[in-house]
């Protein structure tokens, strides 16, 4: 029988079977045919294939995985290979903060880009918005309007950006509305308030929510492994209509993202604003876009279609890429 995955870990997967049972299930013969190797070969939201257990009726074996329509996925440095993290995604949330922890732009964008190579919809959520409406009497104007303009490029570039709160509710019915009869999978960095935003959403699923480290600004990880939950929406939300549902991946805090099968040269070709220029240069598809004459994302960032921020951002990653030294 065909079934979705929950959650999983190592070799045993919690997998949501069509005859309404959840079984415990591990892989056959402890293989899936995949084009890569993975550090996981299974993700919340893959849909499978079982053979329950004729003795146990809350135990299966995943027999075959049904053809994705996306993945998201990061490098697992420890692992030395891919990680999945989701799979057949409607949107990614990009979950950041303007402050505690630290207002991260370059991880965002990273994670843009593996979005883009992936083929997935991304949606930057910036949660604690009250935060920054509280840089704005707290000295810190500057600060507030150096995030604003940051959510504002991504904004003009076509991503959708909301500023929300958990804590004040702010932006939380157009935030349901947006998940509403979708599966999305949440990520971000630990502390960010991914599972309090889960929690608002649904006071009926109650998880662990965790506090920052006053020396380093981060989160403990709340959540450890991957998990797919169904939210019934809280009516306050909905203009008082009951039974509006929505699917969420939770993911584990990252405190680092990295990108997975992307090499500098190619970089480019994931930053939006950057691809009509490719290939336009004097060099063609040699150049580096670095000091070369005649070079037209350098000429576009003169000209203001792509602004210095991500040109700098854009160069800082195809560093790290190259260097293997990736930043927090």
């Amino acid at each position: 029988m065909k079934g979705r995955v929950i959650a999983g870990t190592n070799n045993l997967f919690t997998v949501e079977c069509e005859d309404e049972l959840i079984r415990a299930c591990t892989i056959k013969g402890k293989v899936v045919k995949t084009e890569r190797e993975f550090y996981n070969p299974i993700a919340p939201g893959d849909e499978v294939e079982i053979e329950p257990d004729p003795i146990n009726e809350e135990k299966g074996q995943i027999v075959s995985l049904q053809e994705r329509k996306n993945t998201f996925l990061r490098w697992n440095v420890k692992g030395r290979c891919p990680q999945l993290l989701a799979s057949n995604l409607d949107y990614l949330i990009l979950v950041t903060t303007p402050d505690e922890p630290p207002f991260r732009p370059r991880f965002t964008d990273r994670a843009l880009a593996q979005a883009e190579h992936q083929g997935i919809t991304p949606v930057i959520v910036c949660n604690k918005w009250d935060l920054a409406e509280a840089m704005q009497t707290d000295g810190r104007q500057e600060e507030f309007e150096e995030i604003e303009k940051r959510l504002t490029i991504w904004e003009d570039l076509g991503y959708k950006v909301l500023r929300i709160s958990a804590k004040t509710g702010e932006g939380m019915t157009q935030f349901a509305e947006l998940l509403e009869d979708h599966l999305s999978a949440f990520v971000g960095q630990s502390g960010v308030g991914k599972s309090s935003l889960i929690n608002v959403m649904d006071d009926t699923c109650v998880l662990k929510t965790g506090s920052l480290s006053k020396k380093y600004g981060r989160g403990s990880h709340t959540t450890t492994k991957g998990t797919l939950i169904h939210l019934t929406l809280n009516e306050s939300l909905t203009e008082g209509i009951k039974g509006r549902k929505a699917d969420i991946i939770d993911t584990p805090g990252i405190r680092r993202f990295v990108l997975d099968d992307i090499e500098a040269q190619d970089l480019a070709l994931y930053f939006r604003e950057f691809e009509p220029f490719i290939g336009k240069c004097k060099f063609g598809l040699n150049c580096k876009h670095d000091t070369e004459p005649d070079c037209a994302v350098l000429k576009a960032v003169e000209e203001g279609q792509i602004t210095p921020e991500r040109y700098d951002s854009w160069k800082r990653i195809s560093r790290e890429i190259l260097t293997g030294s990736w930043e927090d």
